[in-house]
This record gives structure tokens, C-alpha cells and sequence, in this order.
């Protein structure tokens, strides 16, 4: 059984045969019928190796979201255990101390000081953002006008498997 490879240089030997007036027409069908048997087999053994592949990694998909949901269960109730030590340290006015395992203490958070709006900004304080309109700029290419900073890009192709 020749690979994919083989398979499309045996077509292009098919297609010179073709061109070439003293073959027989015969001898080319043949060829021809015995090479679209090997790819089709060829075609089905990959389509069956991608349907696994991509089943494989669903499964793993699926798996992900579920040890992302326990990381999340793990990290909520580890907060919820250092917040209540916090707040009980807060009420015994106990800020710091030492255990044969670990210190402990409660001090100022570092980093830029959280910051509260309480009413309206003032111009000179805000920020504009100029975002492109793709939309605007597709439909205007998709209706015939040529615009000298954009272009719509030919669709590719994919292989689709039923």
C-alpha cells in the first residue's frame, strides 16, 4: 500500500500518461481505478484517526474546565480560610506573631493605592479610544468601494469530514 505521497505522484504519472498519444487508454483506467481504491482506503484511515484525535481532545477539553472549576474551589475556600484568620486577628489586635511553622502578620497592601470615582470626570482626566469599524470598513469593501488602507482577503479552504 503506497502512502498519500506516492498516491500523488502516481497521479501526476497518471496525468503525463494522458498527454502522452501512445499510451493505451486502457492501461490508464486501470492505473487510475487502482490508485482512487488506495486513497480512498488511504482517506478513510485518516478520517477515522482525526475523528479520534479530535474526540481525544474534547475529552481533554472537558477535563480542563473540570480541574479549572476544583483549582477555583481549592483557591475560594484557601481565601475563606485566610480571610477568617485575618478578621481574628484583626478582633484579638494581634498583628503579629510566630508559630514553630510559620509568621504571621497583617500589613499594609503594596502597590498603587486603590483609586474611587466619585463623580463626574472631567474631561482633561479622561482617555479616548479610536478603535477601527471593521464592520463599516467590510461592508463598504463588500459593496464595491476601494479603500486604499484595507482589502478583504480570499477565503481558504478546509477539508471537511461527514
Amino acid at each position: 500500500m503506497a502512502n498519500l505521497y506516492q498516491l500523488t505522484n502516481d497521479y501526476k504519472t497518471v496525468l503525463n500518461m494522458l498527454y502522452d498519444e501512445d499510451v493505451d487508454e486502457q492501461m490508464i483506467l486501470d492505473t487510475l481505478e487502482g490508485i482512487e481504491g488506495e486513497i480512498e482506503y488511504k482517506a478513510d484511515n485518516y478520517a477515522r484517526i482525526i475523528k479520534e484525535l479530535l474526540g481525544d481532545a474534547e475529552k481533554i477539553k472537558k477535563e480542563k474546565l473540570r480541574l479549572e472549576e476544583r483549582q477555583k474551589a481549592f483557591e475560594n475556600r484557601a481565601k475563606l480560610l485566610k480571610d477568617n484568620l485575618q478578621n481574628t486577628m484583626i478582633q484579638l489586635e494581634k498583628k503579629k506573631f510566630k508559630t514553630e511553622l510559620f509568621s504571621f502578620s497583617i500589613q499594609k497592601n503594596g502597590g498603587k493605592q486603590t483609586l474611587a470615582i466619585d463623580g463626574e470626570v472631567p474631561e482633561e482626566y479622561t482617555k479616548t479610544i479610536i478603535e477601527n469599524d471593521t464592520d463599516k470598513i467590510r461592508q463598504a469593501l463588500e459593496d464595491g468601494k476601494e479603500l486604499p488602507f484595507a482589502h478583504l482577503e480570499s477565503r481558504g479552504e478546509s477539508l471537511r469530514i461527514r
